[in-house]
């Protein structure tokens, strides 16, 4: 009987580890999927400004604020957020940031809720709830949150 009590609780430790490490993984693959879509979109924007103002002024409607400034807003907190959650900075605040430039999408670009873009609506579909994701679990072992907080624990 103790033998078995024994095999249990290897597998059982090796069970819980081996989950633990796929998790971590999951969520920094996640984390840097999403990253990704937001940095290659901002990048664009940055690559032709005077098409991105156009854009702005023309295609998104941002509310409260002039089409200038939505527009540099917008590319600065795609590229800013998208950075901090791939290096796992600020993890949650860059999640939240992220998020925020996720449903300003989807209120200012009213071609999304349209039937001639059903694949784009569910790309944000997809981001926003891979975000929410990130905001709840928080940082993983695979980011600068975790490293500082450790080196933090140290001193």
């Amino acid at each position: 009987m103790n033998t078995f009590l024994y095999v249990h609780q290897l597998l059982t430790n090796f069970d819980g580890k081996l989950v633990a490490f796929i998790r971590m993984l999951t969520e920094f693959g996640l984390r840097g999927f999403v990253s990704w879509q937001f940095l290659k979109s901002g990048w664009i924007k940055t690559q032709d400004w005077p098409s991105t103002l156009d854009l702005f002024r023309e295609e998104y409607h941002v509310p409260f604020v002039s089409p200038e400034l939505a527009a540099y807003m917008g590319t600065g907190a795609e590229l800013i957020f998208s950075v901090l959650l791939l290096i796992g900075l600020f993890s949650r605040l860059a999640g939240v940031g992220l998020f925020t430039v996720n449903l300003m999408a989807l209120i200012s670009y009213p071609l999304l809720w349209t039937l001639e873009c059903p694949a784009g609506l569910n790309d944000h579909i997809y981001w926003g709830a891979l975000l929410l994701l990130s905001i709840v679990w928080g940082p993983d072992k695979f980011s600068s949150d975790k490293f500082l907080s450790g080196l933090n624990k140290v001193s």
